[in-house]
């Protein structure tokens, strides 16, 4: 059980917690839509890095989604989940290094998108930690 009561407004588990403030619950989820779809990355590209994240940010919720998928991986997933591995690693100071690499595969609003991805990713991921979110299946 999470460590809060869920709300009467959203529809998913993580949606219920962050009811209790409809607006915020609204905008989070609206921020997160658009970070999911394609855009300058592909959504798949993003679910792996996503699933990358889940597996050290502390969130049974997010880890019950999957874990990555390296069998699926092209060469630009392989680096940006490396790049989420060096955030994870580094707590997110990450080295220039780091941005040398990103730069070889990416353009810049790309490498923005990534990092607005991987910053958003991880707050979900933490609150869905620190409120204790249990996937469904463990819920029941």
């Amino acid at each position: 059980m999470a460590r809060i009561n869920e709300s009467i407004y959203g529809e998913t588990p993580f949606q219920k917690l962050l009811g209790h403030n409809k607006e915020v619950m609204e905008a989070w989820s609206q921020l997160g839509e658009a970070l999911e779809k394609d855009g300058l990355l592909s959504s798949q590209l993003k679910e792996q890095v996503r699933r990358t994240l889940a597996q050290k940010n502390g969130c049974e919720y997010c880890k019950a989604k999957g874990k990555p998928e390296p069998h699926l991986f092209t060469e630009q997933m392989s680096v940006a989940v490396g790049f989420a591995e060096v955030f994870l690693k580094e707590k997110g100071d990450v080295p220039d290094s780091a941005f040398k690499i990103l730069r070889e595969y990416f353009s810049e609003g790309q490498i923005s998108e990534l990092c607005a991805f991987i910053t958003f990713t991880t707050a979900q991921q933490y609150f869905g930690a620190i409120l204790s979110l249990k996937p469904v299946w463990r819920r029941l």
